[in-house]
């Protein structure tokens, strides 16, 4: 910034710009701060205690170092400054009182969201970023994903020989599954009423059908992944069934398959060429055939900053795979393009995550 343009900002002005630059530059330590809080189980912690606790609760429940307690204090006020926890002063001593904001409750509980936060902030998947700037100057077929620039192979294969980041990718991917799905069936149980067979393409270990199959026992619940994922599923039990092969050859019959967060990780021709899969797999609308898709589409925010921020840095991290999060337009295009009718609905759940169900023409 030159000397002349300084002088043309008022100081309060230019506070706040160099502020806004600064929690950019540091922006990293917001994740570190709650994957410490997570590693820590703090969330658990103040659940626990009623919902409100002291820096000597947690630190004593922790067994944080007595040295260290000054430090730990550091990462609450981070996370109560950036919507994690709230503090507020004690009555008597005056020392803050931390509890969880609703942000925090998908922490906490039965079914909570947790286990994303060691995969999303592992090495190995933060490390992808590093070389965007490289990778952008890259031809595709070179480069692939940042994932691979960074390190050799895609994501799934990572998981294939790294026993360690493969729990990590599969816990994160069950617990955001199994809470979805539960809010799904309290809000939207109709999209599965009347089917009798499911097929979840892409499902991994079964984490959503086993949701559907708990909650609709009389649905015939089969999974369809590749061999290597599946060998690793529970076995076969009730009206839950794993399947292995390939979505892009074939997909087993059923009156509805079912796609949780699989199109995004595809561009636009392999999610027609899915999509065609689904369709050759499912009978006519008329006899109840229909394609359920959970996914985000963006621009639902009604100019809301923060989803609009959340959806363009999901984007964003969908880089590190080569997928990319869809917009109305762009997820009628591909449903036009794979031959399914325009009747097509957009059910919001959690803001911009949606269910579509979709239906041949």
């Amino acid at each position: 910034m030159t000397l002349r343009l300084l002088a043309e900002v008022s100081p309060q002005d230019l506070l706040v710009s160099l502020s806004e630059l600064q929690t950019n530059l540091h922006g990293y330590i917001k994740s570190m701060a709650l994957k410490c809080a997570v590693d820590l189980s703090i969330p658990d912690i103040i659940h626990r205690r009623g919902g409100a606790a002291t820096l000597a609760d947690i630190a004593a429940d922790t067994k944080i170092h007595p040295a260290k307690v000054p430090h730990l204090r550091h990462v609450m006020e981070v996370l109560s400054t950036t919507g994690i926890f709230t503090a507020t002063a004690g009555k008597d001593s005056g020392d803050a009182v931390y509890g969880l904001t609703t942000a925090c409750r998908f922490l906490v509980g039965y079914l909570n969201l947790s286990p994303m936060v060691p995969f999303l902030v592992s090495p190995l998947v933060v490390s992808s970023f590093f070389s965007m700037s490289d990778w952008l100057r890259k031809e595709p077929a070179a480069a692939g994903s940042l994932f691979e620039l960074a390190h050799g192979c895609s994501q799934s294969e990572m998981a294939n020989q790294d026993a360690a980041f493969s729990s990590l990718l599969n816990d994160s991917v069950a617990a955001d599954s199994q809470l979805f799905l539960e809010v799904v069936i309290m809000d939207k149980d109709r999209i599965f009423r009347g089917l009798s067979s499911l097929v979840d393409v892409g499902g991994g270990h079964g984490a959503a059908a086993q949701v559907i199959a708990r909650a609709f026992p009389r649905i015939k619940c089969t999974v369809l992944d590749l061999a290597h994922v599946v060998s690793q599923a529970t076995a076969s039990d009730g009206n839950m069934h794993f399947i292995a092969g390939d979505m892009f050859e074939s997909i087993p019959s059923a009156d509805a398959v079912f796609l949780k967060n699989i199109l995004h990780d595809w561009s636009d021709e392999n999610c027609v060429k899915i999509l065609q899969r689904c369709k050759q797999a499912i009978p006519s609308r008329t006899a109840g055939g229909k394609v359920i898709i959970i996914e985000m589409v963006r621009g639902s925010s009604q100019g809301d900053s923060k989803i609009n921020e959340m959806e363009v840095i999901r984007n964003m991290f969908m880089l590190s795979i080569n997928g990319v999060e869809r917009d109305i337009n762009e997820w009628k295009k591909i449903f036009s393009d794979a031959g399914f009718s325009d009747d097509y609905k957009i059910m919001p759940v959690l803001g911009p995550f949606s269910v579509i169900e979709i239906y041949p023409s």
